[in-house]
C-alpha cells in the first residue's frame, strides 16, 4: 500500500489539495441492496485499452471501454512513465483491472452480475479534467444497469 509520505512531493501536494467538497456525508444517497443482487462495472485509473484501441496521449481526459467479456491477453497499458511500475500489470492483469475476479465473484454468487462494460482513464489527469468524460461513463453504465462501481485508483 502507498504511504502518503512515500509518494514524492509535487504528487503529495496534488492529492492534499484536491477538493474533494460535497463528499462529506455519511448518508448513502442512493437505496442499497444485497451484493448478491448488485450489476458492478470497474473504472481504473490505469490507462488500459484494448489492443486495437488509440494509446493514452499525455494529458488525456478521455476514456477507454473494455468489455466486459474481454480477453485478458487483449488489455494493454498506454500509461508510461520512469516514476511508473508496471511489472504487477504484466505479471497479472487484475493488480489494476480485475475483471477476472469479478467473473469469479459473480460466478459464486457474491455478486449478481458483472457489467458489459467497463472503463479507464489516465490516472495522470487531473479529476476536474475528467468531468465530462466521467459524465459519459456514468450514461453507459446506467443504460447497462449498473448499480455498483469499483473503482480501481493506479
Amino acid at each position: 500500500m502507498a504511504r502518503l509520505d512515500s509518494i514524492p512531493l509535487s504528487e503529495r501536494k496534488m492529492m492534499i489539495e484536491l477538493d474533494c467538497s460535497g463528499f462529506e456525508g455519511r448518508n448513502p444517497f442512493v437505496a442499497t441492496k444485497p451484493l448478491n443482487e448488485r450489476r458492478v462495472s470497474l473504472v481504473s485509473t490505469a490507462a488500459l485499452n484494448l489492443r486495437d484501441d488509440a494509446v493514452y496521449q499525455r494529458g488525456a481526459t478521455d476514456y477507454r471501454v473494455i468489455p466486459g467479456n474481454v480477453d485478458p491477453g487483449d488489455v494493454v497499458m498506454s500509461h508510461v512513465s520512469v516514476n511508473f511500475d508496471r511489472t504487477g500489470f504484466q505479471q497479472d492483469l487484475n493488480v489494476c483491472f480485475p475483471i477476472e475476479r469479478l467473473h469469479e465473484l459473480a460466478r459464486d454468487n457474491v455478486i449478481g452480475s458483472v457489467a458489459g462494460f467497463h472503463f479507464t482513464v489516465s490516472g495522470a489527469a487531473h479529476p476536474n479534467d475528467l468531468a465530462d468524460s466521467a459524465r459519459a461513463m456514468a450514461r453507459t453504465m446506467k443504460a447497462d444497469g449498473v448499480d455498483t462501481v469499483l473503482l480501481v485508483p493506479i
